[in-house]
């Protein structure tokens, strides 16, 4: 087993070998320029991410900058929308569902070091998968760790750190990320808060 399978069969692997930094610097070239290209030119930029990613649904929209390791590891469903400076760790399978929602600054994190500090200084790493389920909403800041799972129509609050799994119609929010309370058809007449709609939808 050459270090590329045993990154994604979730081993111990060494990032240097075996052709992952070139993947590695293949990535960041075409990150690159997806970062710098026009505003303006959405036919661009949707090559350029599908070009990046290993599988894109239909309207799958990621405001630059953007960054991740491989991007060949990143499945996304359809209708897909993250905003500013979203980071993908995809060093094992990242999975996003469809009408996920991404606030700014989101970091997905499925690289990690071990504990131990010589073991961390042996060179050996890892990546564990993360799926997100569909109709999620991620708020700014959040970050998801190795391994974790967030349920369908489940609502992560700002600034939280998840760290475990999080179940289906819930809103959770935290450091460490907890459930707050589940989410009903009561739910349905507030757009934030206390504020309800005043619209049909």
């Amino acid at each position: 087993m050459n270090e590329r399978e045993r990154m994604l069969a979730e081993l111990p692997y060494r990032a240097w070998m075996d052709g992952l930094a070139e993947e590695r610097l293949q990535a960041k070239k075409k990150i690159y320029q997806f970062n710098l290209c026009p505003p303006d030119d959405k036919v661009q930029q949707e090559h350029l991410l599908r070009s990046i990613l290993g599988k894109a649904g239909i309207d799958v929209h990621i405001e630059a900058p953007f960054h991740c390791d491989y991007g060949t590891n990143i499945e996304v469903g359809d209708y897909f929308f993250a905003n500013y400076h979203c980071i993908i760790l995809d060093t094992a399978k990242v999975i996003i569902g469809d009408n996920v929602m991404f606030g700014p600054n989101v970091s997905l994190l499925a690289a990690g070091h071990p504990v131990h500090p010589e073991a961390r200084n042996s060179g050996y790493e890892y990546g564990i998968g993360i799926v997100i389920g569909d109709n999620v909403w991620l708020g700014g800041s959040v970050t998801v760790n190795p391994g974790a799972r967030i349920g369908n129509n489940a609502v992560i609050g700002s600034g939280s750190v998840v760290v475990k799994d999080i179940p289906d119609n819930v809103i959770a929010a935290g450091n460490p990320c907890k459930v707050i309370r589940a989410i009903t058809e009561e739910d349905r007449r507030y757009y934030y808060k206390n504020r309800e709609f005043d619209v049909e939808w």
